[in-house]
């Protein structure tokens, strides 16, 4: 079975090795296995664990929650309700975040435009309506 260094999985993850060490620290990566010297040897689902790991952390996801799954992974089956409750969680999050985003798309799209539009008109003047328009536009 083909292993790799912390440096090597660092890299694949455009992750630094000192952010790997405080997952480790933090108790997230309990499965990676150590060589006598302590050197670190991760294995092809150790990368996979941490490719999800970095998913709940995009999501917002703080790390003592993201210990809690990686705790109830390693209970078993009997957590099995708990970790698809929290994944519910997490789309909800996610869906969330995604419709803040759509309203933040729509305001810069609109300042596209009205960027667009003076440059196209040699000036601003086009747009101004009232007093305020400049920052409401």
């Amino acid at each position: 079975m083909k292993t790799y260094s912390i440096s090597e999985v660092a890299k694949e993850l455009n992750l630094t090795p000192y952010t790997l060490r405080y997952y480790d620290k933090e108790g997230l990566i309990p499965f990676v296995e150590r060589t006598a010297s302590g050197t670190r040897l991760f294995k092809e689902s150790d990368i996979d664990a941490l490719k999800i790991i970095e998913c709940l952390k995009s999501t917002g996801m703080p790390i003592k929650e993201i210990k809690n799954f990686i705790d109830w992974c390693s209970e078993g089956d009997s957590t099995l309700q708990q970790r698809y409750d929290m994944f519910l969680e997490r789309k909800a999050a996610v869906e969330a975040q995604m419709e803040e985003l759509k309203k933040t798309m729509a305001v810069i799209e609109h300042k596209c435009f009205y960027y667009k539009t003076a440059l196209d008109a040699g000036t601003e003047d086009i747009h101004k309506n009232n007093i305020g328009s400049l920052m409401a536009n």
